[in-house]
């Protein structure tokens, strides 16, 4: 009863949702994920009787690749929700495909051998067609944040319905799993972040022009601006060179702009990495994706986003094992298994930014200090091919 009446209300939400979607579909950046994802346009079904691994963005879609590279290749299915997984996961297989709005899911869904969720994407639907047509559902580097158990707590009910269509559950920490448990999910093992099993490597060999490196990365509204104020104090007495990375592409020019004003205001010399393909400048914008990886690879300092603005933190797994000195803002309440596992993280207030960049020679090298471990889990999906 429960799968019709959400199926029905999950509709219904849709209809009233329309005209907002076909305005928000001209945006850039849902320019290509609105019309696949909630009007199925060039979004044909998955082939049957594989695996379907099912991520949200970039970060997941990168750490799945540990896990289906060990599975037979004609078996892999993969699906995202936003435009930057899917640009990953399209370069895996041909079977890869935006996921649809829930009210499409139990027609769109063809019977797959496994169901393979990674993280925080627990759509009912999703799970539940799944287990009706036959697969065994997995939701995989599960974890739940400090600040976010509460509102899941309020939606218990709703949590219980999606784990009673669960098989196994593989989570970051024994703390995630406490309340995972909690919210109904059963057949829990512990394994680690996945992320850290197989992070991304360079794949271009920077010349390192300045005497010390410092990368904003992975920036947000407000972070840039913060980070360029410390680093400019910084540059008064050292041969520093400042990479910018934000976050999302559709701030490019906007962060180009602020970046732009201010080196000409202190005689600095300033670019965007897409107009030369180097980083021979005092300020370098990286404006294209694909290429942080490569910015840590020569960093010296690495000034991890997402946490001074109010997001959440991101991922400075990518950063430590080069070694990196990081600082972070104290916001990195989404990244707190990652942060335990990484020695040496500075976490800092807005206003201690720049004397603790200026005091960059006291800061640490960092190290990780644990790493995933996937056999279990390979075992698991392998015994049901």
């Amino acid at each position: 009863m429960f799968y019709y009446f959400y199926l029905t209300i999950a509709t219904i939400a849709y209809i009233v949702a329309i005209p907002f979607l076909i305005i928000f579909s001209f945006k850039t950046k849902y320019r290509e994920s609105i019309p696949a994802r909630f009007f199925l346009k060039n979004n044909k079904p998955l082939a049957p009787d594989g695996v379907h691994f099912h991520v949200c963005s970039l970060g997941e879609a990168r750490a799945i690749k540990a896990i289906s590279n060990e599975l037979d290749k004609s078996k892999l299915r993969f699906s995202a929700t936003t435009n930057t997984g899917f640009n990953v996961i399209k370069e895996y297989s041909r079977e890869a495909r935006y996921l649809p709005f829930e009210t499409f899911l139990p027609f769109w869904i063809k019977r797959q051998k496994a169901l393979v969720v990674f993280e925080a994407e627990l759509w009912y639907m999703l799970f539940a067609a799944n287990k009706k047509k036959g697969a065994k559902t997995f939701l995989i580097n599960a974890r739940i944040s400090v600040k976010s158990y509460k509102s899941y707590l309020r939606f218990k009910w709703l949590y219980k319905q999606i784990f009673k269509n669960i098989d196994a559950v593989y989570a970051q920490s024994f703390e995630d799993a406490r309340r995972l448990k909690t919210l109904g999910a059963k057949h829990i093992k512990v394994n680690g972040n996945i992320k850290f099993f197989n992070l991304p490597t360079p794949n271009k060999m920077y010349d390192k022009n300045y005497d010390l490196v410092v990368c904003a990365a992975s920036t947000h509204e407000g972070e840039e601006e913060l980070i360029l104020n410390a680093f400019l104090e910084l540059k008064e007495i050292e041969n520093a060179q400042l990479i910018v990375v934000p976050r999302h592409p559709e701030r490019f020019k906007k962060v180009a702009k602020l970046l732009e004003r201010e080196a000409l205001k202190k005689d600095l010399s300033f670019s965007r990495y897409t107009q030369n393909r180097d980083f021979k400048t005092d300020i370098v914008l990286i404006d294209m994706m694909g290429e942080l990886v490569n910015a840590y690879a020569i960093s010296d300092i690495v000034i991890l986003g997402g946490a001074f603005a109010n997001i959440g933190g991101h991922n400075a797994a990518e950063a430590a094992q080069f070694g990196c000195k990081i600082i972070s803002g104290v916001n990195y309440f989404n990244q707190k298994d990652i942060f335990k596992s990484i020695d040496g993280i500075e976490v800092v207030e807005d206003f201690e930014l720049t004397q603790t960049l200026l005091d960059y020679k006291e800061l640490k090298h960092c190290k990780i200090d644990t790493k995933a471990k996937i056999d279990e889990l390979l075992e698991d999906i392998k015994s049901v091919l």
